[in-house]
């Protein structure tokens, strides 16, 4: 399925020994990028309402299907969606493009990618929006340790990783359930039981809350995880605790100007340490939930546009 009539058809790139399927928009804005990156469980897809604004703002849109998703390549080992993997494939999709650096914005698991990428390839990024998750800093233990000693046992990233295959079983059996019952507005604060939501969301009769997107959007998400499974995406929690190593030499603080945009009903708190870690953030918030760009996508593209010219004529 394609993003929308108007984008060309999505590419297929040979970065090393992987591939991912690019979208773009604006190609006709050469030298001018910006790459926007998705979360999970998504796809490029979520970033369908932005694509032409940016474009028509003078953009080079650029919009991978991360590897494990969509029909983007899925290596078969764990290992293979560490950090260092998923941004050396941002950073390389820079290199085929021709680019130096760009603008990168990213969501929910993008928007960890970005602050990664911001660390590991600093030249590489040059102005940062993030959505959805804040920074998050290198805690004093693993991060897998750490939330099991916060939340328990049964929060979905130890479960992820403490259990691995349960959790993908039940989510591919169900895909189009757990997506429809994910992808909501307005669900309460405090879910039930909130150790093991996704799997209460795969399993549940009923979704909570307004749909966060049309069927034929939803459509998109769920044939693309009805072929690539659920197991890939997964692997990228599962490398939490590597991806903790790999960043323990590295100076942790982000020097490029960033914005930073939650969702004012979102589970993810903002973070209390943020401006310690990025000190050139500014911080907007947008009243809606965790899916803000597909939430509130006028408002979202306000929010982007305003900032980059801003940020350009500076």
């Amino acid at each position: 399925m394609t993003i929308n009539a108007h984008f060309a058809t999505p590419t297929k790139i040979t970065l090393g020994d992987i591939q991912l399927e690019v979208f773009e928009a604006g190609r006709e804005n050469r030298g001018n990028p910006i790459v926007l990156c998705h979360g999970w469980p998504e796809h490029a897809h979520s970033w369908r309402h932005q694509m032409p604004a940016l474009a028509a703002a003078g953009y080079h849109v650029i919009v991978p299907n991360q590897r494990g998703y969509g029909n983007s390549s899925r290596p078969p080992k764990v290992e293979g969606y560490d950090i260092a993997h998923l941004t050396g494939d941002l950073a390389a999709l820079l290199d085929h493009f021709g680019y130096r650096d760009a603008v990168f914005v990213g969501h929910d698991w993008g928007a960890n990618v970005v602050w990664s990428m911001a660390l590991l390839h600093p030249d590489r990024v040059n102005r940062i929006i993030n959505l959805a998750l804040p920074y998050q800093p290198r805690t004093s233990i693993p991060w897998i340790e750490f939330l099991e000693g916060v939340f328990g046992p049964d929060n979905y990233f130890v479960h992820f990783n403490r259990r691995p295959g349960v959790a993908d079983a039940v989510l591919d059996a169900n895909t189009g359930r757990f997506l429809r019952n994910l992808f909501r507005k307005n669900m309460p604060a405090e879910p039930p039981e909130p150790g093991m939501m996704m799997i209460n969301l795969a399993t549940a009769a009923a979704p909570l809350g307004d749909p966060v997107m049309s069927d034929e959007d939803l459509a998109v998400f769920i044939a693309a995880f009805e072929e690539a499974g659920f197991t890939a995406s997964i692997n990228w929690y599962r490398n939490m605790d590597r991806n903790w190593h790999i960043l323990a030499d590295v100076d942790p603080i982000v020097r490029q100007p960033a914005l930073m945009i939650y969702g004012a009903q979102d589970m993810i708190p903002p973070s209390e340490t943020l401006a310690e870690f990025v000190p050139n953030v500014e911080v907007l918030s947008l009243e809606c939930g965790h899916w803000i760009q597909q939430e509130k996508p006028a408002e979202t593209n306000t929010a982007l546009l305003n900032w980059l010219a801003v940020r350009q004529a500076a």
